[in-house]
């Protein structure tokens, strides 16, 4: 497998929220991640990606809700957070492309 394909594997897709925009103002960025990525693998899969210095990584697994659809229990799937603080003077722009 691929150096890239393994970055892109780890990291799933931005998420554009009110509380990571609001996290954006001061330097860091939200991605959904691989439920079993750790944080040395972000950082170095954000940093191979973006070209930008990663100063922390911070993560948080949201629990999937039980909701019913067509009357049957089915359950959302766990999603994991990274917010990604970058260093001074690094910047990604997650709006391009939306």
């Amino acid at each position: 497998m691929s150096v890239k394909a393994e970055h892109y594997d780890i990291i799933r897709k931005p998420l554009v929220t009110e509380k990571s925009t609001m996290a954006s103002e001061n330097g860091a960025v939200v991605f959904e991640v691989s439920i079993d990525s750790n944080k040395p693998q972000i950082k170095e899969a954000v940093e191979a990606l973006f070209g930008v210095k990663v100063k922390a990584v911070n993560t948080s697994i949201t629990k999937g809700k039980q909701k019913r659809f067509r009357g049957a229990l089915g359950r959302r799937k766990d999603i994991k957070k990274a917010f990604v603080t970058l260093e001074d003077g690094n910047t990604i722009d997650v709006t391009t492309g939306l």
